[in-house]
């Protein structure tokens, strides 16, 4: 009986040594890389890692290698499809200009919520519950 219950620890990560992860990081970034190793807190050790990068259908990537991730700043960690990665509809692009790109419409998003804040704040409402606010 105990068979079917699963994995809630860090012994769940066993399945993903030696495969191709995508993790996500609480401050957003996206990594993608050979799981090697996990300890019982859940750190683990990425090899041949990128950084990835997205804006509309365009992607960028960028090479850091070996990077140690600390557990607790992962929202969510998967294996990748080897099959289905090299079918992904996107655009490769260099770095600089993907986060331009995002930079442009982060500062446009900025312009278009400190207009909607000044018209809600002339009419009584408060600005709270911000993007940022959940963690």
């Amino acid at each position: 009986m105990d068979a079917l219950i699963p994995f809630t620890t860090s012994g769940s990560l066993v399945d993903l040594v030696d495969k191709k992860v995508l993790v996500v990081l609480r401050d957003g970034r996206k990594l993608i890389g050979c799981f090697r190793s996990y300890d019982q807190f859940a750190n683990f050790l990425l090899e041949s890692c990128i950084e990835r990068i997205h804006f509309k259908f365009e992607y960028a990537d960028k090479d850091i290698g070996v990077l140690l991730v600390r557990g607790e700043n992962v929202v969510a960690l998967g294996e990748i499809d080897l099959i289905a990665e090299d079918m992904v509809p996107l655009q490769e692009r260099s770095w600089n200009e993907v986060e331009e790109k995002i930079n442009d419409d982060n500062k446009r998003r900025e312009r278009d919520h400190a207009i909607k804040d000044r018209v809600l704040g002339s009419i009584g409402f408060v600005n709270e519950g911000r993007e940022g606010d959940a963690y």
